[in-house]
């Protein structure tokens, strides 16, 4: 059931916002806490996630909480007592949340995972984006997510509309910790970087969403002969063997601090440099949470094309076949991704790292 409006009878006291995953798409949310604190100013804003997204959200200034849900044991969880424990966190997080009362509680994931949890709040008025897996069931409301625009987070933007917010304070935002930041300065420094650099991220789930390490590493060592900076590569500890081989192939103006992070040092690295390059993944789209000039790579996806920030650009040449998404089409080509040259890479960069 989809609705274009919502009207609330009253201002909420209490919302809960539910993103569990994944890192990019709870930063493509991370917009909704200024839509809602402008519009409910005296409200309380918490949010449920998984422990590993935690960095992102803990040091939020607009956030009156932050639940986590229960770590789920890599292996033999079946045995008695790894199952007695973790069903005994998962009953003190339902009376955590039960016990703040929530108003209002908008389930951004929108999967039967986090509609679960949306119903065991007992909140009187749950809203779904978009519910699938039958968690619509679970919902007083549920929210299309079916929407046409070329703006970061446009689900979450028609989730606001819906509940009749001005979208207009709508801005992706991540507090680093001063700690966070003093960590990535150390390793930074243990690199070898003490001057400008460019930070690249390169890696993703997807193969269909990468560009070629050829030209990562054409692109790296033209930025450095041509720009005077050096070039940082960052990504997940799964990103570790795949960035050493890029560094390699890039030469030593690149050092790779893939894997060697946490997300709230990566987000402090990634607000020191001078530019941002990326494809699409949650570290690119932390460029534009962190106010860094970004360049985004896109090909099988776009997530936005108006990153609406002027020191922001998307790249994406559309194809028939575009954007496929998890079905590519090409047998592995990858076209799409092809189509982006090193010149119009380095063309892009140019103009962001020249602005003021």
């Amino acid at each position: 059931m989809a609705e274009p409006t919502l009207a609330l009878r009253a201002a909420p006291r209490r919302v809960l916002v539910i993103r569990l995953s994944a890192i990019g798409d709870l930063i493509l949310s991370s917009g909704l806490l200024p839509v809602l604190a402008a519009a409910w100013p005296g409200a309380e804003i918490h949010w449920l996630t998984r422990p590993g997204n935690a960095e992102l959200l803990r040091h939020d200034p607009r956030l009156a909480g932050l639940h986590l849900l229960p770590r789920w044991p890599a292996r033999r969880w079946w045995r008695p007592r790894e199952l007695a424990g973790l069903l005994g966190e998962a009953f003190a997080l339902v009376r955590a949340l039960r016990r703040h009362r929530f108003d209002l509680v908008l389930d951004v994931q929108g999967l039967l995972k986090s509609g679960v949890w949306a119903r065991l709040t007992g909140a009187p008025v749950r809203v779904g984006l978009g519910s699938r897996e039958g968690s619509g069931l679970l919902m007083t409301h549920v929210v299309s997510r079916a929407v046409e625009s070329h703006l970061p987070g446009k689900e979450y933007r028609a989730l606001c509309r819906a509940l009749g917010l001005d979208t207009a304070p709508y801005r992706l935002g991540v507090a680093v910790s001063d700690a966070a930041a003093r960590e990535a300065a150390r390793r930074l420094r243990a690199a070898g970087i003490d001057g400008d650099y460019v930070a690249l991220a390169p890696f993703t789930t997807r193969p269909q969403k990468h560009w070629l390490d050829d030209r990562w590493a054409e692109c790296t060592r033209r930025l450095a002969a041509e720009r005077g900076v050096r070039v940082v590569v960052l990504g997940g500890p799964g990103d570790r063997d795949h960035a050493a081989a890029l560094v390699a192939q890039a030469g030593p103006v690149a050092v790779s601090l893939a894997g060697g992070t946490s997300l709230g040092e990566a987000a402090a690295v990634i607000r020191g440099a001078r530019l941002l390059v990326g494809v699409d993944t949650g570290l690119t789209h932390l460029g534009l949470a962190m106010g860094t000039p970004t360049l985004a790579l896109f090909g099988s996806t776009r997530p936005y094309l108006d990153p609406a920030a002027p020191n922001a650009r998307v790249l994406y040449e559309p194809m028939d076949c575009s954007p496929c998404r998890r079905r590519p089409t090409c047998g592995g080509a990858f076209t799409c991704m092809r189509r982006h040259t090193v010149a119009e890479v380095l063309a892009a960069a140019d103009a962001l790292l020249a602005a003021p």
